[in-house]
């Protein structure tokens, strides 16, 4: 634990994750945050008059008076950066806070297939935080980058992990029903997801983004760079009129075969890392197995391990793979700003700062 608080800034306040930090970060042990930014229309107003405030938990009080500033280096120093940003904006501002000498860690998608870049879930994957190493020297900078996934790809990847660790993962396919919060706000208009599922995901390549960073993740880390996970993935992508939490029904092929009640063991028994296990964010218990008939459920089970818990239920045999199961992963607390704090952790940690 650091001796004193660490100083923190979230870029893309006033937006759907930017408003998950500053509630996820009210109170945090290690950071304290000490600045709050935004789009030019937004900068110089308090930030209880520029956000409009989306989540079912209040305001913190911390945050109401800060003065929104704009999204740079000079307006915007500290020593650990999350980034809410959109793609499009991440892609210039981000390598600039890195070049100031911040940790940038990210929710967006430009930099996760950066060979130097880590793509990071703690729990399965800690060491590959050394990547910012070889980031580093590769740069020139001080800071660094580091990513954590889709929201979509964050559930499913945990469970494979343990899958792949004890049986060998050689096919995945699989379907998502995803929350209307990982569309951001205002997000999908009221009159198309009512009474309707839409099998489309915007378009951001949100099913090539699923059916690759899995197999970055699942990879192993080589030197300075990751060897890609031979794991083969078929996505479809759907969004549900569910506010929060994404659900996805997953079939795998195995390299050597199990049954459900083993592979139930073994989900219901996997420890993270020891670099990731007991830091404030750390999901308590990593998975959770459901063994109900309807369960995991989003409205029901998003909020298990104050969100960071993953949920696996209805594991069984499948007739063409080999078992298929349900994955729950609350999108915006571990599948977003959640995730980046809990990567911000891991880089305090490993004193990579």
């Amino acid at each position: 634990m650091p001796q004193t608080p660490i100083p923190v800034a979230v870029l893309g306040a006033t937006g759907s994750v930017g408003q998950r930090f500053i509630s996820l970060l009210d109170n945090h042990p290690w950071f304290k945050v000490v600045a709050l930014a935004a789009s030019d229309r937004s900068a110089g107003k308090k930030y209880s008059q520029a956000a409009r405030w989306i989540l079912d938990t209040p305001m913190p009080d911390y945050a109401k008076d800060m003065v929104i500033v704009p999204a740079d280096t000079d307006a915007v120093q500290a020593k650990i950066v999350f980034s809410a940003l959109h793609t499009e904006i991440a892609n210039e501002l981000e390598p600039q806070f890195a070049k100031a000498g911040s940790a940038v860690c990210s929710n967006a998608s430009s930099y996760r297939r950066g060979e130097d870049v880590p793509l990071l879930l703690p729990e399965i994957n800690a060491d590959h935080i050394h990547l910012v190493k070889a980031q580093r020297a590769n740069n020139g900078w001080s800071g660094c980058i580091v990513t954590n996934p889709n929201c979509t790809s964050t559930g499913l990847t945990i469970a494979l992990k343990v899958l792949d660790n004890e049986f060998g993962v050689k096919k995945v396919f699989a379907t998502s029903l995803q929350a209307l919060s990982g569309a951001g706000y205002p997000g999908v208009p009221s009159l198309d997801i009512m009474d309707n599922v839409i099998p489309n995901v915007g378009n951001g390549g949100e099913e090539e983004k699923v059916e690759w960073e899995p197999r970055k993740m699942l990879g192993k880390l080589n030197n300075d760079k990751i060897d890609l996970a031979d794991i083969r993935f078929s996505v479809h992508a759907n969004r549900v009129g569910v506010i929060d939490g994404h659900t996805i029904c997953a079939s795998v092929g195995l390299t050597h075969q199990t049954d459900p009640e083993t592979a139930e063991a073994v989900l219901r028994n996997y420890v993270a890392p020891e670099s990731a296990r007991e830091l404030p964010s750390s999901p308590r218990p990593v998975i959770e197995v459901r063994s109900e008939a309807d369960r995991p459920q989003p409205r029901l089970d998003r909020l298990t391990g104050k969100g960071m818990t993953t949920v696996v239920g209805r594991l069984r045999r499948d007739p063409i793979f080999d078992l298929k199961f349900v994955v729950l992963s609350h999108n915006t607390i571990r599948g977003a700003a959640g995730a980046s704090i809990y990567n911000a952790e891991l880089l305090v940690s490993e004193n990579l700062l």
